[in-house]
């Protein structure tokens, strides 16, 4: 089988880009996969190929609804009809119909918290199942930056289905992330397919500066002049949208605001107008980027501290996927830690919350081996968010099993400290990163165990040297000829570097 006529007649591309053709061929050769790909390298590909090579139904868990989403229109533009999103977009109508006629689909996408309905296993169990995709798969692991307990159960689901061949696919994984993955899915057989998470063409900047107010005008100033298009990545909504507005003000005329506050309808409108060209500027938070196609994006500033290094570089990582030179800048202030602390924070039960929800349970006179309803009105009342919500009910669920609430209410307990050491640490790692003095990319190499550059390009960061004035539209540049021949002297290092690595 001729490999590359296949991608051409169904993606309209000549070649793979690295990874996939090796996570594709280890597919094909009924081997399941850990594909470890960053960002940028088109992992999506690699079902969607052997979906017109298989027969039978390829399912995909995926995390986000809104990637859920992305992904499905982008095969429904190439073409292709037989993909379906099981997921709340759906009326209750359409989940019947669709749930009705399972079979007819090629691509179902699904949640993993819909993983967790006996009567949605029962329907898979009909199907015959080609591939078992994981998405995000680093969700699975609790050393994990984005654990998520539903993920957890995934194994045992592969396994409810008759262990069809799996593929696992994330951008960043630790060692022991992987060994996580591998041990969770139960894959006692699996082929490895990993790439550097290095991305030459990207350069990293770090800059320090007072306070917010001068952050600002930091940000409106580097916008004005760097090579457009960007994102601008925020870990607030009201923030997302107080600088857009700030921009527009002050001489960006196209820019908008993107968060996980607007419609879908809204999402999908901008998303849109970005890919093509309508909009220069994109002020988000991390809902936005995952499934976006758009290959010529310039920059990426980061406004707030990421949480660790891992969504970080999920983040630049959407810069330069066209191969050309482009810049993540990281605009620092003192106690930037504080928001990433308390978001942290905040995505688990409190101490108080986890308190009164068991005590209103006791009150409810639950006994050993009763079943125990977590109500909507629990929730509101409780103050629960929708992802703290989540961990009380993968918890719950275990309950007929433990028992005990005092039991319980201690493993969920352990769980949230465990959790919250890990999210503070990968903070502290963070700024460590910032104030670090060495190389900022052989720092990040250094996190996910791989060897040190041998034949670093420069500009690499602002640690060796970088300008970022190599980085400004040239209409925008002095000495426009001159910066003209550098950018294309820069161009051609980071291609000769890309023949050397492959």
């Amino acid at each position: 089988m001729e490999l590359e006529v296949l991608l051409k007649k169904h993606f309209g591309f000549d070649t793979f880009k690295k990874g996939q053709k090796e996570a594709v061929s280890s597919i094909l050769a009924g081997k399941n996969t850990l594909a470890v790909l960053p960002t940028g390298t088109g992992k999506s590909l690699c079902y969607q190929f052997p979906g017109y090579v298989l027969n039978g139904q390829i399912i995909i868990i995926s995390p986000l609804l809104s990637l859920m989403q992305d992904q499905v229109e982008q095969l429904m533009q190439m073409g292709e009809k037989r993909v379906v999103a099981l997921n709340s977009f759906l009326s209750s109508e359409e989940r019947k119909n669709v749930l009705q006629n399972l079979r007819n689909y090629k691509f179902i996408f699904i949640s993993p918290e819909m993983l967790g309905i006996p009567f949605m296993i029962r329907r898979l169990q009909e199907l015959s199942i080609s591939l078992f995709v994981i998405d995000e798969a680093h969700c699975i692991s609790q050393w994990g930056y984005d654990f998520r307990p539903d993920y957890s159960r995934i194994g045992d689901v592969r396994k409810k289905l008759g262990n069809p061949l799996t593929l696992a696919l994330t951008a960043t994984a630790t060692k022991k992330v992987q060994e996580d993955i591998i041990q969770s899915l139960h894959l006692q057989q699996f082929e490895m397919v990993e790439s550097t998470v290095d991305r030459p063409n990207i350069a990293y900047y770090v800059e320090k500066l007072e306070d917010s107010i001068e952050k600002q005008k930091r940000v409106s100033d580097l916008v004005l002049k760097l090579q457009a298009p960007g994102i601008i990545y925020f870990s607030s909504k009201k923030a997302a949208e107080q600088v857009a507005q700030y921009l527009a003000e002050n001489g960006v005329d196209k820019v908008m605001a993107y968060h996980g506050g607007l419609d879908h309808e809204q999402r999908i409108l901008i998303q849109q107008q970005f890919i093509y060209g309508q909009l220069d500027v994109i002020c988000a938070t991390s809902a936005f980027g995952m499934g976006v196609n758009k290959e010529n994006i310039r920059y990426i500033i980061h406004y707030h501290m990421p949480m660790q290094l891992e969504s970080y570089i999920q983040e630049i990582g959407r810069a330069g996927r066209d191969g050309l030179p482009s810049v993540a800048i990281y605009l620092y202030s003192p106690w930037d830690e504080q928001l990433p602390l308390q978001l942290a924070e905040g995505e688990l039960p409190s101490k108080q919350q986890l308190d009164w929800l068991f005590s209103k349970m006791k009150e409810h006179r639950i006994t050993d081996g009763e079943h125990f309803s977590l109500s909507d009105e629990l929730k509101e009342i409780g103050g629960f968010s929708e992802i703290q919500w989540r961990i009380i009910q993968h918890f719950m669920r275990q309950y007929q099993d433990i028992g005990k609430l005092n039991e319980l209410k201690s493993i969920i307990t352990n769980y949230v400290d465990e959790r919250l050491t890990v999210k503070k640490n990968n903070i502290f790692l963070m700024k460590k990163w910032v104030e670090s003095n060495t190389c900022r990319r052989e720092f990040i190499l250094n996190y996910f165990e791989e060897a040190p550059i041998t034949n670093k390009v420069n500009p690499c960061c602002d640690r060796c040297g970088m300008i970022l004035h190599d980085f400004q539209s040239l209409d925008r540049k002095n000495s426009n000829d001159e910066r003209q021949k550098k950018w294309k002297e820069y161009l051609g290092k980071i291609l000769i570097h890309s023949e050397m690595s492959k």
